[in-house]
């Protein structure tokens, strides 16, 4: 009786053993908790160190090596080429291939010298790997000798003789170029221009990258300067006459422009997606590496996910890799018919800083909303900088709300900071949007190494890379999986967020009529808020198969909201009576 009491049990404790091990199926009651615990940041940091060695523009032999390595990940974590693959396979992958229409271009190797003395070089390629201006030619193997001409106002170069010389401004290389090169006969540019948030002073040997024209006539090459070099070549100037001797050599070649797309698909609505897009042209560390590691990480991950049986989209999930701006907005434009089923596009970019380091703080850059065009109060616009914008311009949707609550729940589980700031454009959220697919930008700013050649691995977090990673994706399998419980769970924090707001905008408004400003303007700014969380709460309406699963609690925040606004107005009324 003993013996088969202990052989039950035994059999009993490896059931419970092996059971206990199986892999936790996910669901939205622990996607945090899993994901936090997958998603090492190891795979994202590996890619980020292979590619940031490259100085990536597309076509050249570093950007496509970028874009083989995702495919070799991609492979390894079972992802299938798109022509091989059956009507079974969910992970699957592409290589888009296309003509490039100019030649492409990559830097090998450049010093200047001063003619005639011992001294150090003024720059050097194996320090300053940015210095060389982007579509530039080779010199002769000897280099280049030629007299100095410090042009203080560009403006007035038309009456200086530069014919065979080696022109030196304070300008952008692209500005002076038709003067120097093609009207004025230069042998050649160098220029200084490091805006003042790459504190020059301080990282006295940064450059950051610059280009000029494709010129295959005049075949011109052009130097950029750090401030070390720049200061002491104007006192060598302030000497007497100075000659340099430069040498340059660039590769200038036909080539092919390389997308690659991987695709998760859905098991219930296949047709919609959420696509993450990450340029991988650029040639830094955090921009934009850390933006190639991050998304493959993420796809790697999910790829093991549903490997194991733990997941299973709902809806597809896209994974873009390719040229800045170019390759996104080729995807939402090429094929309408699946750009009409796209219903959320993320930019990654610059997703990895160690902020001790770089400065800044992580930010989710906020699809168009009135703070884009009344920027007061905590929103505040980077050095990037924001343009004009106008109320028709305006993108109302839950998005925004909807990842800011997911972000900023990572940041207090992983006393990490987050903040956002008002649409400014410039990376592959901008094509998504235009095609009227809402769309963010996850990205760092200031970052005081931005597009100079002290952008290295050296400032990069694994910890950072983890925090978006995981986040992005905890956010990705929310909305994939998304139902009516989902929707109204997202239209609840938007209601929050939206009485939130318009209380804020009451504090500013009453700030703003305090100092003069016209009771009308804050008015129609309280308006704004209102009309665009009114039109975001019924945009909850695509997670939902049936509209009337919602429609109450829809209807229900809208006269909440109403009814808030009315209350402000009124309030600011009072007090502009006083």
């Amino acid at each position: 009786m003993f013996k088969k009491l202990s052989y039950f049990l035994c059999i009993a404790i490896v059931f419970i053993s092996c059971t206990s091990n199986d892999p936790k199926p996910l669901n939205t009651s622990n996607y945090t908790d899993v994901i936090n615990e997958e998603f090492t940041g190891d795979l994202a940091y590996e890619i980020t160190s292979f590619v940031e060695k490259y100085w990536r523009v597309v076509g050249n032999s570093g950007f496509n090596e970028s874009i083989y390595k995702v495919e070799e990940a991609l492979v390894k974590a079972g992802y299938i080429l798109e022509e091989n693959a059956t009507e079974n396979d969910v992970l699957t992958y592409r290589i888009e291939k296309r003509p490039l229409k100019k030649p492409t271009w990559e830097s090998v190797n450049a010093i200047v010298e001063f003619e005639g003395s011992k001294e150090e070089p003024l720059l050097s390629h194996a320090t300053n790997r940015n210095m060389i201006a982007l579509n530039s030619y080779s010199t002769p193997k000897e280099g280049f000798s030629a007299e100095v001409i410090h042009i203080k106002d560009f403006k007035n170069i038309a009456n200086i003789d530069v014919k065979g010389k080696i022109v030196f401004a304070e300008t952008s290389p692209y500005r002076i170029y038709k003067a120097a090169i093609v009207n004025g006969k230069a042998a050649g540019i160098m220029t200084y221009n490091n805006p003042d948030y790459l504190q020059p002073e301080k990282n006295v040997t940064s450059i950051q990258f610059r280009s000029i024209p494709h010129d295959s006539v005049n075949k011109p090459w052009a130097i950029a300067m750090s401030f070390a070099a720049k200061e002491r070549l104007k006192k060598a100037l302030e000497k007497g006459k100075v000659s340099l001797n430069v040498k340059v050599e660039t590769k200038i070649y036909p080539s092919e422009e390389l997308t690659i797309v991987a695709d998760i698909k859905g098991n219930e609505k296949p047709k919609e997606r959420l696509v993450f897009s990450a340029h991988v042209q650029e040639p830094g560390a955090n921009d934009n590496a850390t933006g190639v590691g991050v998304a493959l990480e993420m796809a790697s991950l999910t790829a093991k996910f549903i490997q194991q049986k733990q997941y299973q989209p709902k809806r597809s999930l896209t994974f873009l890799w390719g040229d800045e701006i170019v390759s996104t907005r080729r995807y939402v434009q090429e094929d309408s018919i699946r750009a009409k089923d796209i219903k959320w596009g993320i930019s990654l970019d610059m997703v990895g800083e160690d902020t001790k380091k770089t400065g800044g703080t992580f930010l989710i850059e906020k699809m168009p909303d009135p703070s884009a065009i009344w920027t007061r109060g905590n929103d505040k616009h980077t050095e990037w900088g924001g343009s004009k914008m106008k109320l028709d311009q305006m993108k109302p949707h839950y998005l925004n709300d909807f990842l800011i609550d997911k972000f900023k729940a990572q940041g207090k589980r992983a006393n990490w900071v987050v903040s956002t700031n008002p649409f400014e454009g410039g990376s592959d959220h901008v094509p998504f949007l235009r095609e009227n697919i809402p769309s963010v930008l996850f990205w760092h700013f200031t970052d005081q190494f931005y597009h100079t050649d002290n952008d290295r691995i050296d400032k990069v977090s694994k910890t950072t890379l983890k925090n978006v990673g995981t986040t992005a994706l905890i956010a990705a399998y929310t909305l994939l999986n998304a139902d009516e419980n989902t929707a109204k769970s997202i239209l609840s924090n938007l209601e929050k967020a939206a009485v939130s707001r318009l209380n804020e905008e009451l504090k500013q408004s009453k700030l703003a009529i305090n100092k003069g400003d016209s009771l009308t303007t804050q008015i129609k700014i309280i308006n704004a808020w209102k009309d665009w969380y009114q039109k975001s709460f019924t945009t909850t309406l695509d997670l939902v198969n049936d509209d009337n699963l919602i429609n109450q609690e829809i209807e229900s925040s809208k006269q909440l909201i109403d009814s808030i606004s009315k209350d402000i107005i009124h309030k600011l009324q009072q007090k502009n009576e006083l």
